[in-house]
C-alpha cells in the first residue's frame, strides 16, 4: 500500500518527450487556459485516459454490477458537464482535453467575466476571493459541476465584490487611428539641411567642373 502520508503521482509523463506537434499543442493550451506548467496538462490527460479505459471495460461488462457502474460513470460525467444528458458510453471517447479545461474553476470565472484575463482569474482564486456555493475554493483546477456553475461569486468581505472596483471594470481597448503619412519629397536628389542649436546650417559646396 505504501506510506499513507506520501502523495502518489497522479499523472504520467509523455512516452515520447521530444514530439514537436505535442509541444506546440501544449504551448497553446498553456496560453489559452492560463496554466502554471505542463504538469496540469499531464494530469488532465491522465484523467481523460482513465475515463476512456473505464468506458471500454464497461462496454464489455454485461452483468448487473457493470450496468450499475456504467450509469454511475455517465451520471458523474454529465454532472461535471463533460457529457450531455442521455449520452452513451460511446460518447465518452469523444471527450477532449479542452472540455476538461473548460470545466475548471479558473476558466469558468473568466468566462463569467469576473476577471479581466485568464491569469487574473487564477490570481483571484489563489488569493481566496472566489466562493463556490458559499465555500472558499483556492484551487484553480477545481472541477465545477453544472449545479455549482451558477453560484460562483466573490467573497462578500472581499473588496472585489464591489462592481466599481478598478480590477473589475473591463475597459475597451482604444481603436488605433491611422496617422497621416508625411509627404514624400518630390525631388529625391535634394538634400535636407539639418539645423543644429547654436550653429549655422552647413552649405554644400559645388565642385568646379574642369
Amino acid at each position: 500500500m505504501g506510506d499513507p502520508k506520501k502523495h502518489r503521482k497522479k499523472y504520467s509523463n509523455p512516452v515520447i518527450p521530444w514530439n514537436k506537434e505535442r509541444i506546440e499543442e501544449e504551448k497553446l493550451l498553456l496560453k489559452e487556459y492560463g496554466l502554471k506548467n505542463k504538469k496540469e496538462i499531464y494530469k488532465a490527460d491522465s484523467l481523460l485516459r482513465k475515463y476512456f479505459s473505464l468506458s471500454k471495460k464497461l462496454v464489455a461488462n454485461r452483468t448487473a454490477q457493470g450496468e450499475l457502474e456504467k450509469q454511475q460513470l455517465l451520471d458523474k460525467l454529465t454532472n461535471l458537464g463533460l457529457l450531455k444528458p442521455g449520452s452513451d458510453l460511446s460518447d465518452v471517447l469523444g471527450i477532449t482535453i479542452n472540455k476538461i479545461f473548460e470545466r475548471r474553476l479558473q476558466t469558468i470565472v473568466f468566462r463569467k467575466k469576473l476577471a479581466k484575463s485568464i491569469k487574473q482569474s487564477r490570481q483571484f482564486i489563489t488569493h481566496q476571493h472566489i466562493t463556490v456555493a458559499g465555500k472558499k475554493i483556492t484551487s484553480p483546477s477545481y472541477f465545477v459541476t453544472t449545479k455549482e456553475e451558477s453560484i460562483i461569486s466573490f467573497v462578500p468581505s472581499s473588496d472585489l465584490s464591489n462592481l466599481n472596483h478598478p480590477e473589475r471594470i473591463i475597459s475597451e481597448k482604444p481603436k488605433k487611428t491611422s496617422k497621416p503619412h508625411d509627404k514624400k519629397d518630390k525631388n529625391p536628389r535634394r538634400k535636407r539641411v539639418v539645423v543644429r542649436k547654436g550653429r549655422k546650417p552647413r552649405q554644400t559646396q559645388k565642385k568646379n567642373k574642369k
